[in-house]
């Protein structure tokens, strides 16, 4: 755990400085539930449909002139590799994006249109990792993790910084509890410190469920080879890092699982409820209150992590 140690609360505070010219402060929206008032963090009207820009942007950043002209090389099944993407873009450096063969079709045409190479891979039998490496050993760029870097981390925990803010300024009650997708957990562990007297619950698809399990277990666990297909493509990540580990296991963090179903019930409320257009992994966290595996407790917020969904998948969810 002690790489946990590595970002910190201040690294947050600097990195929402940082960024705070080149990322949208989005939208947090009253909501009500079995009658329970919560609020909903609206990452999904984020640039790139996700947060994962507040991460990327955040690191290119802090790269100097001799690494930028090299530019940089990530791994991502979509919403990570647009935020690498577009932040290069933006500071005229090249990309190049490993994305599994089977990522949705408007994340990988996503990533191209804002100028970078993508390679595609194949998820069961190959390594993302060990592919960006020899990529980045080749041509000298900087690898760009999606979540196992502190400063991908302290970027992602802007978000934290802004709910437990404009919470504040709505004039409701000190923040208590915030649900939260997670993968890899860069997302709740950077909320984690940003907030840190709010109860973090990271919220997995079903099969994989790897931070929900490491934290029950105390170690780290990766997911099993056996795991289940899942449309949450945006949070199915093998394995948590001992960065995002650390950081959820040191505040006690649990978690739940939910099923398709559940993500797709989900979908279709945060669209005929709100107008709001959510992709399955951007959507957990709504599950896991709808579905009643976490319960809502005065000042709930649910971060909607995403919104990068085929518009024909869309349709059929909330037919």
């Amino acid at each position: 755990m002690a790489e946990s140690l590595t970002v910190t609360r201040d690294d947050v505070l600097a990195a929402a400085g940082r960024i705070s010219r080149w990322v949208e402060r989005t939208p947090l929206i009253e909501a009500q539930i079995r009658g329970h008032r919560l609020w909903l963090k609206c990452e999904s009207l984020q640039t790139g449909g996700s947060f994962k820009l507040r991460g990327a942007t955040n690191r290119l950043l802090q790269l100097n002139d001799e690494e930028r002209r090299r530019g940089v090389v990530a791994f991502s099944s979509g919403n990570h590799a647009q935020g690498v993407a577009i932040a290069a873009k933006r500071l005229g450096m090249p990309a190049t994006i490993v994305m599994p063969a089977d990522a949705p079709e408007l994340k990988i045409e996503n990533t191209k249109s804002h100028g970078a190479e993508v390679l595609l891979y194949d998820r069961r039998t190959e390594d993302r990792v060990a592919i960006a490496e020899r990529l980045a050993e080749s041509t000298g760029a900087t690898v760009v993790p999606s979540f196992d870097d502190p400063h991908i981390v302290a970027g992602q925990g802007t978000v934290g910084l802004e709910l437990a803010e404009q919470l504040s300024i709505s004039g409701a009650g000190q923040l208590s509890r915030v649900v939260v997708n997670c993968g890899g957990g860069g997302l709740a562990a950077g909320i984690a410190l940003a907030c840190p007297d709010a109860d973090v619950v990271p919220i997995e698809p079903d099969g994989w469920d790897d931070m929900l399990q490491s934290l029950a277990l105390g170690s780290i666990v990766p997911v099993g080879k056996d795991a289940p297909a899942t449309m949450c493509d945006a949070i199915q990540t093998p394995q948590v890092s001992p960065i995002t580990f650390g950081i959820l296991a040191a505040r006690n963090a649990r978690g739940a699982a939910v099923s398709d179903a559940e993500v797709a019930a989900a979908v279709r409320w945060a669209w005929h409820e709100h107008g709001l257009t959510v992709e399955p992994g951007g959507a957990a966290s709504l599950a896991a209150i709808l579905s009643e595996k976490v319960a809502v407790v005065p000042e709930t917020v649910i971060v909607l992590s995403g919104g990068n969904i085929d518009p024909a998948l869309h349709a059929r969810l909330v037919a």
